[in-house]
């Protein structure tokens, strides 16, 4: 069973080309899986049935596993099921024709206009820290990437001058223009960390930390961390916030579903949808506060 679960592994990495985050999903699903059924004297994957994925099923809803847990879960089963029925290794996919339980869209948490100016103004740009923090915070909103996009960045993928970035993700390129405030952050760091800028190739990471190597998601997630704690939001902020809040509040100034859509990256439309429901949400909380006969 092991030796299946390497090999599955593998072939998710080199054939599938799966984010490292995601490849450790898999693992770890399949993984407690195939502990669960050890622990149930099943002791090849091809004496498992339909009953026996329910049966885990139900073993993770009494665990208190939340239903979106729940069904990624049987996702990653039922990718490593149609592997082995691909090589051979079982008769059938016992997962065939499972549905997968019912999740709840949630909502992402955005900030108002006031949170945001709150937030990006906590560095302090009397230090090279603080005028890097800057730009990263002011980049994030003014153009809605990824966190895995920004730390991406390269020197050679801003253009100062005609006011745009050069995003990649999955190999798709796209061009996001920069607006004034996120530039003048931008052109600040340029300018004080030069001679560190300069001093690299083509493929020289535009956001460094102190020791001169490219920035990490961590890295990233303990400076927004640090900064919402010295604002004083009591939300839950994630590096992702920045995204939401980038897509939702363009769309409540009117903005068109489609260019956002672009600028986000999303290959699907309704994916861009939800910041659609956020801003129909936030008229209604608007209505609801100030009409007199709300």
């Amino acid at each position: 069973m092991e030796e299946l679960i390497l090999n599955f592994g593998s072939y998710l990495s080199k054939e599938k080309q799966l984010s490292a985050n995601t490849l450790e999903s898999y693992n770890r699903d399949i993984r407690q899986y195939t502990q669960y059924l050890v622990e149930n004297q099943i002791d090849l994957f091809s004496n498992s049935n339909k009953t026996t994925i329910i049966t885990y099923m139900i073993y993770l809803q009494k665990l208190g596993k939340a239903t979106s847990t729940i069904s990624r879960n049987l996702a990653s089963i039922r990718s490593f099921y149609q592997y082995l029925l691909l090589n051979k290794k079982v008769e059938a996919d016992p997962t065939a024709n499972m549905e997968s339980p019912k999740t709840e869209k949630k909502l992402p948490s955005i900030l108002s206009l006031k949170e945001i100016d709150t937030l990006l103004n906590q560095p302090q740009e009397d230090s090279p820290k603080g005028i890097r923090d800057k730009a990263m915070l002011e980049l994030l909103y003014a153009t809605g990437i990824r966190v895995s996009e920004l730390i991406s960045l390269n020197v050679d993928d801003i253009n100062i001058s005609m006011g745009y970035i050069r995003c990649y993700n999955n190999s798709k390129e796209r061009i996001i223009p920069i607006g004034s405030v996120a530039l003048k952050a931008l052109k600040e760091y340029m300018e004080a960390h030069k001679e560190q800028l300069n001093g690299g190739t083509e493929d020289s990471p535009l956001f460094m930390n102190v020791q001169g190597k490219r920035l990490t998601r961590q890295g990233f997630w303990k400076i927004i961390k640090s900064y919402t704690k010295k604002a004083n939001i009591q939300k839950k902020i994630t590096p992702h916030t920045l995204r939401h809040s980038f897509a939702t509040h363009l769309i409540q100034n009117g903005a068109d579903l489609k260019s956002v859509q672009e600028m986000l990256g999303h290959s699907d439309i309704s994916t861009t949808q939800v910041y659609m429901n956020l801003s129909k949400n936030k008229i209604k909380e608007v209505y609801n506060k100030t009409h007199p006969r709300a």
